[in-house]
């Protein structure tokens, strides 16, 4: 099971650095990994509409009349609503919407693993080495595996819809 340890210490063998004991430590490395863990990811995660962290949802109005979009969410994708701030106005009584959500480490896809440890390598680069072509090699990388694990995630569901439907059946 992958923890963010095991994600930070990946990002710091990518920079030749020894992997992470902990993130309760004083090291420099321990507390970048504190610091950034979150925020990278969760932009990372919210960079593209991704399979595994992509959800429909239906909100319930709360106890003051408001739909509320509730923390999890990092990016509403489809909405029969307006979006104010962290509010959907909408007359109805649910609110139905397509999101990604905030994804525990554990449950990330292989392809996506590689590509958060570049992009937190990225992160982790200058403060901890300082080296610029490290950097531009890193962003390179991340490039490359950024489209190859949207490529890879777009092409894990495989459509057999159109089975039954009738202009198909008519030809045959």
């Amino acid at each position: 099971m992958l923890t963010k340890l095991d994600l930070c210490s990946m990002a710091l063998l990518k920079l030749g650095e020894k992997p992470l004991v902990s993130l309760n430590t004083d090291s420099a490395s321990a507390q970048l990994a504190r610091t950034l863990y979150d925020i990278v990811i969760d932009a990372l995660l919210s960079n593209h509409p991704w399979r595994f962290a992509t959800q429909n949802l239906s909100i319930e109005k709360n106890q003051d009349n408001e739909f509320i979009i509730p923390e999890n969410v990092l990016r509403i994708l489809h909405c029969n609503g307006r979006i104010y701030g962290n509010q959907i106005c909408a007359n109805t009584d649910n609110v139905q919407m397509m999101a990604i959500m905030r994804v525990s480490t554990e449950k990330f896809p292989s392809y996506f693993v590689a590509l958060a440890a570049t992009k937190l390598a990225i992160e982790f680069c200058i403060p901890l080495t300082g080296s610029q072509q490290m950097l531009r090699t890193l962003i390179n990388l991340y490039e490359a595996e950024f489209q190859n694990a949207k490529f890879i995630d777009s092409t894990t569901d495989i459509n057999s819809g159109i089975e039954q439907f009738s202009l198909i059946n008519a030809r045959f």
